[in-house]
């Protein structure tokens, strides 16, 4: 009765039985053996009909824990003889796809890694750091590999720095279904080629992507020039209003050795107005009503009127715009602005693009954000295997039930 009991637990069906539970109490391990009914036969993959055992192999996998307590299953699986004399393994289907574990235990352990560190995963499940990672990396590799990126027009790409140092991985994103669909390491063009590799070995090809978001890189620019063909580059509205924060900052830093009351209003120029609090607003209001004889004050209202450019739906009304802009900011005195008027000129398409597409890098900002916060918990990652590992657990949005039917949720046993 035992027996049966786990075998329903486990949900192991004929000719495969349990023979035996042990449970030792000191090391609070539960040990189940595992067998198969005498005079079995067994299929084999690609080879038609049911072939005889030839011999017999016990194999060990850790399976999910039995209340508090760590729970093995001891198999005697068979090898069979094939019909041109070869000699095959056969195992059950509930077996991981790492040697060691069951689908159910790999299943538990790719859920949690989806949430928090493979260190704080090993030590809730009590295996090594590498033994958790290469489940993930096994995984996340064989979903990556059976990727279909057929329907994929609309793509996001960005940076995000690895390591210490100019160290940097490539991300590419599908921006319709806002996950991750490709990582490689560096910054330059040839990132761009891969990628474009990466869609002809998917079901897609370059050339069906319509639209992409970057940032101003020339090399990122040269490189989907070259092999994303008929992709219509786009440079959204937040890189380029954040140049022109920047450009912002640099003027006041610079008037104030002259003006020290501009000390302290760094955030409170650079933040939303609407999100002031009153007394900065008024502190603010104070400062325009001097744009005409400090230039952090012009800065300011150049800043925000390209933003309200760029909010505007009408292409042709923002192209003559923000042509109007550039005249009015390069006939100024403002040199950190200026610097920006001549940067919107030089990628004035691709800004302008922004108006019809709408289309943002933003995602993989907020990827960033949480791919930093998981390093700095992981107390870095060193690898770029890790690194693209733990990237697509975050935010590829794999589809693991192909790969195993417990993976959609491991605390079922179907």
């Amino acid at each position: 009765m035992q027996n049966q009991l786990f075998e329903a637990a486990l949900g192991i069906a004929k000719p495969w039985y349990v023979r035996g539970v042990d449970f030792d109490p000191a090391r609070k391990v539960l040990t189940i053996s595992i067998d198969f009914v005498a005079g079995s036969r067994f299929a084999a993959p690609g080879v038609e009909g049911l072939h005889r055992v030839h011999d017999t192999q016990t194999k060990r996998l850790r399976h999910l824990n039995f209340f508090q307590h760590e729970c093995y299953l001891e198999v005697r699986t068979p090898r069979v003889k094939l019909p041109d004399g070869r000699v095959v393994q056969i195992e059950p289907d509930w077996f991981g796809k790492l040697s060691g574990f069951t689908l159910l235990f790999e299943a538990l352990v790719l859920a949690m890694a989806q949430q928090m560190t493979f260190a704080a995963v090993a030590r809730l499940v009590d295996e090594s750091w590498h033994r958790v990672h290469a489940i993930c990396s096994h995984y996340v590799d064989l979903a990556v590999a059976e990727a279909d990126l057929s329907k994929v027009a609309a793509v996001a790409i960005d940076e995000t720095a690895c390591r210490r140092g100019h160290d940097y991985l490539t991300i590419a994103a599908d921006a319709a279904e806002r996950k991750v669909v490709f990582v490689t390491e560096g910054r330059d063009a040839r990132t761009i080629a891969r990628f474009a590799e990466h869609l002809a070995t998917h079901k897609a090809q370059p050339e069906q992507i319509a639209t992409v978001s970057i940032d101003m890189s020339p090399a990122f620019i040269r490189g989907v020039a070259d092999h994303l063909p008929k992709a219509r580059i786009t440079f959204d509205k937040f890189h380029v209003v954040a140049h022109a924060s920047a450009a912002l900052d640099q003027t006041r830093r610079l008037e104030q050795r002259r003006e020290p009351g501009l000390k302290g209003l760094r955030w409170t120029l650079l933040k939303d107005r609407q999100r002031l609090s009153a007394e900065a607003r008024a502190d603010l209001d104070a400062l325009i009503s001097q744009a005409a004889t400090k230039r952090t004050a012009r800065a300011w209202l150049y800043r925000e009127g390209l933003r309200a450019i760029l909010d505007r739906k009408q292409i042709n009304v923002v192209a003559a715009m923000l042509k109007q802009w550039c005249t009015n900011v390069l006939r100024s005195k403002v040199a950190a602005m200026k610097e920006v008027a001549r940067m919107v000129r030089r990628h004035f398409d691709g800004i302008v693009a922004w108006t019809q597409t709408r289309q943002t890098n933003g995602f993989i900002e907020a990827l960033n954000g949480l791919f930093q916060a998981a390093k700095r918990k992981a107390r870095g990652y060193t690898r770029f295997a890790t690194m693209r590992t733990v990237l697509f657990l975050i935010a590829g949005k794999l589809d693991f039930s192909r790969i195993s039917p417990h993976a959609a949720d491991p605390f079922q046993i179907q």
